[in-house]
This record gives structure tokens, sequence and C-alpha cells, in this order.
């Protein structure tokens, strides 16, 4: 799957917007991906993580435990884990902390993988990461559909994306006029108990 080819994915499924958008770490964008359109089709989330699972592979080789942050985390590394074959887990927030609940483990041995919906930041790779650090198993790397840093996000890990996106984002009180200009809009989830965006 080409870099067009997963652009055209989203845009098919309406969730490419334009406009002026506060995006979870408070900066500001004239693009926003609503990956839940995306998610919301099965037949589309598999072809998206189909093409990740094959790229993943390509750079990690097996893999045992595929483990994401929860909300919009789940469904990607649900589908990613699917097909390559492994377990998927989630962290999920407790006091304001990432942290592996609902009797999730990683065994001694397990080759883990941390999958993602999309990178602007890092932030909450880094947060994912930091929560399963004490427990067994190795984390080769992470993986995300959409990195919208354009490779410029740090996430103290080996990253595979199957698309790597330089989206400009802006400080609040640095915007240009022709995004100053219109209203913004934060459709992102991580206001929610225990969500990411």
């Amino acid at each position: 799957m080409t870099p067009d080819d997963v652009l055209a994915e989203f845009r098919a499924a309406g969730a490419l917007l334009e406009g002026h958008f506060i995006l979870s770490s408070g900066r500001r964008s004239p693009v926003f991906l609503q990956k839940m359109f995306v998610f919301m089709d099965p037949e589309r989330t598999a072809r998206l993580c189909a093409a990740l699972a094959v790229k993943v592979k390509a750079q990690f080789g097996t893999i045992d435990y595929v483990v994401s942050p929860a909300v919009g985390g789940i469904v990607p590394g649900y589908e990613t884990a699917r097909q390559l074959g492994a377990k998927a887990i989630f962290v999920e927030r407790e006091n304001g902390e990432f942290k592996l609940r609902r009797g999730f483990e990683i065994p001694s041995g397990a080759r883990v993988l941390v999958v993602e919906d999309i990178v602007t930041t890092g932030l909450s790779t880094r947060e994912c990461l930091a929560a399963i650090a004490g427990h067994p198993g190795e984390t080769v790397g992470a993986a995300v559909l959409v990195d919208r840093s354009g490779g410029k996000a740090d996430v103290g890990v080996p990253l595979v994306s199957l698309l790597s996106w330089y989206v400009p984002d802006y400080a609040a009180d640095a915007l240009p006029p022709e995004l100053a200009a219109l209203p913004a809009v934060k459709p992102g989830s991580r206001g929610i108990q225990g969500a990411t965006s």
C-alpha cells in the first residue's frame, strides 16, 4: 500500500478533515484525521492493518504481543495483532497514568510491539512504552498507521508507519492568519476518561 493509497482510504472514509483543529497536545492544525471514521469500516481497517503488518514483519520479524493505548489504539492494535498472529492487549489510564489492567500480562521472552493509530508528538506512544517497561518481554519497536510528524516524532524505539506525512501544527499564540480566521474545533478524545487521541 502506497502513501497515496493510505490517504485515499482516509478520504474515502470522510476521515481527512480540513479547518482549524485543536489537537490533543493543545497545538493547532489545519488538518485532522478522524480515524474513527476509518475504524467503523472493518474491511477498510483490515486493509490498512494488513499493510502495516507487512511492514512490521519486514522490520521486526515475529511479534508475540501487540500493546496499544486505549481508546484510539485498541482497534488498529487488535487488527494488526490479528494480521500478525499475535495477542492484542492494551494499556489504559489509572490515576492519569497508563497501566496494564484487566489481568493483562506480558510473558517472559515475548516479542512486543506497540501499535497506535496516529502519532503527532509521540506522547501517548512514549507513555505506553513506559507503562510496559517494567514487564517481562522485549519491546522491539512501535508501529502506527499515520505518522503526521513526517518522521520527526521521537517515540524512544524504532517506529514503522504506513504513512509518514508532515502536517504542520502551531502553538495557539502563533497561528498563521488564514488558520486564525477559522473557528477552532477540538475533535479528539484525550479529554475522555482513559482515552488517548
